[in-house]
């Protein structure tokens, strides 16, 4: 069965200590902040940078992307299942 996009949020969310929403939702501050933790992508703890900016280091830490304007929008389905996999979810 083919997992949707809320499917793999949430198993992400899971997957680096976050919990799991019932409804659809994009990731949080917090929940970027802990998937950048989980891929190695340094950021100021202090205050957290715009979602964007972590989306961005995110995709970079991974190798999906290079160019800091693919982060504008939320994650798409092929970003998602890129992190899923860099985070060694099945």
């Amino acid at each position: 069965m083919t997992r949707t996009v809320d499917d793999l949020r949430n198993e992400i969310r899971q997957a680096v200590g976050r919990y799991e929403r019932v409804e659809s939702t994009a990731f949080t501050k917090e929940a970027l902040a802990a998937i950048c933790d989980a891929v190695s992508y340094d950021i100021e703890t202090n205050r957290l940078p715009a979602k964007s900016e972590m989306r961005a280091g995110i995709l970079w830490k991974i190798g999906v992307a290079d160019d800091p304007e693919s982060a504008k929008r939320p994650f798409r389905k092929a970003e998602l299942e890129a992190i899923a996999d860099a985070l060694g979810i099945e």
